[in-house]
């Protein structure tokens, strides 16, 4: 009898536990049922395919970003050396990268509206001039096909199996002559400048005997009188004046010293003042020094428009270079003053 009560109790108890549930579970469904078939999905709650790929892009580019800030650490710590030259590598890559993306920028600028190489401003024709010389202006003789041809000798010797370690030992024995500018350490920079510096003064011994020879040949008495006091000064080490060199103007622009009496060693020894390629016909040697002359010519009237205040410091020590001046060696101020009697020189003159 306590038997059965207990019994009738127990399924009584579930009884009120379990009938309960199962209406709220019953209940759920249809409510889930009637929001299914009812008012329409909210886009809150549900990602478009687009909006997935986005997002898990940028989750990929931050953690990209995280396990490259570790490694960089990690290079820091345990690898100092190395990690100096591999952030010179990674920098140089995006600067080399920035600089042929703004050179195609100008020549497409260039190309829509029609404008020729001289209309452009002062750093636009500097940009090319530094970086790109193809196609239809001919007359820029840049830097980017000298990059582009070491580049592309170290991609053939690196195809064998196994050479790109010799072409590592060669980058590193030879940065000078394999790496381009944006390879460069800081002091590799001053380095090589000053090698190449030394290689156009080579050259200035033997273009003041040219100039000493031919003064018999001037036929003005005044002109020869005035070469031969130039030629003293600068062999005494003495820098010329503004108006000693404008005084023999004449002499450069017909015989015997205008560009199309010159002799072939004449023009060599020139092209290695302007560290041209002297190894070249003389017609060809000719040509580059015309338009690499014309090339300056254009960029010393467009820095006069521009003015040398608004040039920031490592463009005044770049332009003062290119036009002979080993500038890494010399105050700004220096610099600049030496490029101001330039400018007044190269636009007295046609």
């Amino acid at each position: 009898m306590a038997l059965s009560r207990v019994c009738w109790a127990r399924a009584a108890l579930w009884g009120s536990a379990v009938t309960p549930g199962l209406y709220v579970t019953r209940k759920l469904q249809l409510v889930r049922f009637g929001l299914a078939w009812g008012a329409p999905r909210s886009s809150k709650l549900h990602l478009s395919p687009k909006a997935d790929v986005k997002s898990l892009i940028s989750y990929v580019v931050t953690k990209t970003k995280v396990i490259n800030g570790k490694y960089h650490r990690f290079l820091g710590r345990h690898f100092p050396r190395f990690y100096v030259l591999y952030t010179i590598f990674m920098k140089g890559l995006q600067m080399f990268w920035a600089d042929a993306k703004k050179a195609r920028r100008i020549k497409t600028y260039m190309w829509k509206h029609n404008v020729k190489f001289h209309q452009l401003s002062y750093r636009e024709m500097e940009h090319l001039r530094q970086v790109w010389a193809r196609g239809r202006y001919p007359e820029v003789h840049g830097e980017f096909r000298r990059d582009v041809t070491k580049c592309l000798f170290l991609g053939i010797i690196s195809i064998p199996p196994f050479a790109n370690y010799l072409v590592f030992l060669l980058m590193y024995l030879f940065p000078r002559q394999l790496l381009i500018q944006h390879f460069w350490t800081p002091k590799q920079q001053i380095d090589f400048l000053d090698i190449y510096h030394a290689l156009r003064k080579q050259s200035h011994p033997e273009i003041l005997g040219y100039l000493e020879r031919v003064i018999p040949l001037v036929s003005d008495a005044g002109l020869r009188w005035h070469m031969t006091e130039l030629c003293t000064k600068i062999q005494h080490g003495t820098h010329p004046a503004v108006h000693d060199i404008l005084a023999l103007r004449a002499c450069f622009s017909n015989h015997p010293l205008g560009m199309n009496q010159l002799h072939a060693l004449q023009m060599r020894a020139l092209s290695r003042a302007m560290l041209l390629t002297p190894y070249l016909p003389s017609f060809l040697l000719r040509h580059r020094l015309k338009t690499h002359t014309t090339v300056i010519h254009q960029l010393d009237k467009a820095l006069v428009k521009l003015g040398i205040g608004h040039l920031t410091p490592q463009e005044v020590k770049s332009a003062c270079y290119l036009r002979g001046l080993n500038s890494t060696h010399v105050a700004e101020e220096r610099c600049r003053t030496w490029l101001g009697e330039w400018l007044q020189i190269s636009c007295s003159l046609k």
